[in-house]
Formats: C-alpha cells, sequence, structure tokens
C-alpha cells in the first residue's frame, strides 16, 4: 500500500445496524440479498464505510415522494 492510497474503513454489522438504527437480523438480510456490500472475515461480516455512505445515499426519499 502506498502513502497516497487511502484506507478502507471497515464497520461492523452491529455498527451499521447501530448507524442505521436498525436491528442486526436486518444488515445481515440486506448483505445477503446483495444490497449492502460487504466482505467475509472469518465467520463476520465487514461492510465498507463507502459502501454504506452509498447505500444510505441511494435509499434517500425525495420529499415529493413522501406526498404521493
Amino acid at each position: 500500500m502506498t502513502p497516497e492510497t487511502p484506507r478502507v474503513q471497515f464497520l461492523t454489522v452491529a455498527e451499521v445496524a447501530d448507524a442505521m438504527r436498525v436491528s442486526k437480523m436486518t444488515v445481515y438480510r440486506l448483505v445477503h440479498a446483495g444490497e449492502l456490500p460487504a466482505v467475509r472475515v472469518g465467520k463476520s461480516y465487514r461492510v465498507p464505510q463507502a459502501a454504506l455512505d452509498q447505500y444510505l445515499e441511494a435509499s434517500v426519499i425525495d420529499r415529493g415522494e413522501l406526498s404521493s
């Protein structure tokens, strides 16, 4: 890894669940459905911070959709 290469930050399922204010089971469902990218480390999953950020950005509801 070169000094210019940014380090990828990985989050645990519990950290993702806390950030999204959902249960860990919901995060596992998203990972297994392929909606939230993750890597497997042993028996655990880790979610890249960038993947969580992209998922949340793509999930934002337009205010116009709420009034429908």
